[in-house]
């Protein structure tokens, strides 16, 4: 059964808090507030609870939740690169209404859903989150409601919708602001010279005059000027519609209470795309059971000899099989954004029906009697 915590009375702030961290490292989630509106976490680094997440939220891993995070040090270690239009973001408007997603450090062994390599990032501007984040690490969140339901703005609002399927509310009262998402920015084509462009995924408590201001030397889009298109954009108009019914309350990709993958990159809340709070996030690289690495390892604030040592390789006698090629499936859902794309670059694809190769691990034994090998074919995916 749930347990709630009035976290405004100081006696139950403590044993509150307490209480969630353990749940969180248990894998299990808890429901907490944020800037924007109250989130529901996950411990980012446990893909069970991840999903878990989105099974409460009624969601698949097409909606992936942003990341809550305690600080830039942590931008740093999540994301790939981090340009230094980013910085100048981050140093103007965090802790704030703002996600930014960037391309995800593919050395983490995480699985936030299907980030299509990005993850959406936030830091909250709430003391008890940002406490609790001090404690934890990078932490899953979205919007405390069921997919199609506004976000809520009180713990309370949130048990009434979300149940059992959580197990620690923190309850501070309804949140400070006006219940507006963060603004969800896709940075990843930034360049390390201070500019490059950056599009708007989602209008939201940070506005694109400030953020033009700010970044004279970067191009300003958004989703109507600069669309995300491919193959999937019939269905991802039809999940927008479905998303549009959350804007504004959880859309999206940020944040908790913002609601935070990009779906809800921004924050818990917004988790991801969603209201500003974490849902960004990064396709995982590994699954549960994996060791972590050393950049995960090193989020977590341990050491890298903390870190379990890998497996040593085991050789075999056969060729070992290509991997298999999947083209990545978008993180940011810009409907709460409920509507997958993908900002991941074309990756060419092998000419429908044509058999694979074969390798003679042996190598030919008259290489006179080798054809010449066929030219490739030139066929890739378009662009997400």
């Amino acid at each position: 059964m749930a347990e709630v915590y009035d976290c405004s009375d100081s006696s139950q702030l403590l044993t509150g808090t307490r209480v969630a961290r353990q749940a969180l490292s248990r894998g299990d989630l808890v429901v907490l507030p944020t800037d924007t509106v109250y989130g529901v976490a996950a411990d980012a680094f446990t893909p069970a609870a991840v999903k878990r997440l989105l099974d409460a939220k009624g969601r698949g891993r097409q909606s992936p939740p942003p990341v809550l995070i305690p600080n830039t040090g942590t931008l740093s270690a999540l994301a790939a690169e981090v340009p230094p239009a980013v910085h100048t973001l981050a140093a103007a408007f965090w802790p704030g209404a703002l996600t930014v997603v960037l391309k995800a450090n593919p050395s983490l062994s995480w699985d936030l859903g299907d980030t299509g390599g990005t993850v959406a990032l936030r830091i909250p501007n709430h003391p008890l989150t940002q406490e609790l984040l001090q404690e934890t690490g990078p932490l899953a969140v979205s919007s405390a409601n069921k997919t199609g339901e506004p976000a809520a703005t009180t713990a309370t609002g949130a048990q009434e919708m979300l149940g059992d399927s959580v197990a620690v509310y923190l309850e501070v009262g309804p949140v400070a602001g006006d219940g507006t998402a963060s603004t969800i920015v896709d940075a990843t084509r930034l360049d390390s010279e201070g500019g490059g462009v950056l599009r708007i995924l989602r209008d939201g408590g940070v506005s694109r005059e400030a953020i033009a201001a700010l970044l004279p030397g970067v191009t300003i889009t958004d989703l109507e000027t600069d669309p995300i298109v491919d193959e999937r954009t019939a269905s991802a108009e039809a999940a927008g519609a479905e998303g549009a019914e959350e804007a504004g309350t959880e859309t999206g990709a940020g944040d908790p209470g913002e609601a935070g993958g990009a779906g809800e990159a921004g924050g818990a809340g917004e988790a991801g795309a969603g209201t500003g709070g974490p849902e960004e996030s990064v396709t995982g690289a590994g699954g549960s059971g994996e060791a972590a690495t050393g950049a995960e390892a090193a989020v977590r604030g341990l050491s890298e000899e903390s870190a379990p040592a890998p497996a040593e390789p085991v050789e075999s006698l056969e060729p070992a099989a290509a991997p298999a090629r999947r083209r990545p499936v978008g993180l940011i859902d810009p409907a709460e954004l409920d509507t997958p794309v993908d900002l991941s670059e074309p990756v060419d694809a092998p000419t429908p029906g044509a058999p694979a190769a074969e390798t003679d691990p042996a190598g030919p034994a008259d290489p006179a009697a080798q054809a010449d090998p066929a030219p490739p074919t030139a066929q890739g995916s378009a662009e997400a």
